[in-house]
């Protein structure tokens, strides 16, 4: 691989990762504690993380508990998970908060399905724009006899080698979301 590749292939790879990331907040019916990760409690006057104020754990398949380090911050917890968008209504006994997780009806796994599917194709969008930059940013080496029409075609074949391997990442992540989504 072409060590000029390299900033395009990192692109790539961060349009993966977001991905990944956007894939993993989707409810599937099972409790995940990756859908509390954008959630932020105010500790003291600080936007904290909730796995920085709380032991968050999965007891059971559709329970998430969440259990503050400091039992004072169980109201915080609570407006945070109520002001965010994951669609669950916290129950506190006073000292954890357990968060269940609906059975999902066969509609709306659909749902969510097509959301799966529609995020892989920003996704997969996001890549072909990142292989239209490389190759009009090596055309112009290539105008500008920086780079002989010989490397441009070989830069241009491992370029489209990359957009291809990403392609494929994509779909099997849209494949193993969408089988988890529709596993009852």
């Amino acid at each position: 691989m072409d060590s000029r590749i390299g900033q395009f292939e990192e692109k790539m790879n961060k349009s993966l990762d977001t991905l990944n990331d956007e894939l993993s907040s989707i409810r599937a019916g099972r409790a995940n504690p990756s859908i509390l990760n954008k959630i932020k409690v105010d500790y003291y006057g600080t936007p904290s993380n909730l796995q920085s104020v709380a032991n968050v754990s999965v007891p059971e398949a559709r329970v998430i508990q969440i259990q503050p380090w400091e039992s004072s911050l169980i109201k915080e917890i609570e407006k945070a998970i109520m002001q965010s968008d994951i669609g669950l209504t916290p129950n506190n006994d006073g000292k954890v908060i357990r968060l269940v997780f609906p059975e999902l009806t066969e509609d709306r796994r659909k749902d969510l399905v097509k959301d799966v599917k529609k995020k892989g194709e920003n996704a997969k969008v996001a890549i072909r724009n990142i292989r239209r930059d490389a190759n009009d940013a090596f055309k112009k080496q290539n105008k500008a006899n920086e780079i002989s029409d010989d490397e441009y075609k070989s830069i241009e074949d491992q370029v489209q080698k990359l957009t291809d391997k990403y392609i494929a990442d994509i779909d099997k992540a849209i494949e193993a979301k969408s089988k988890e989504v529709l596993t009852v």
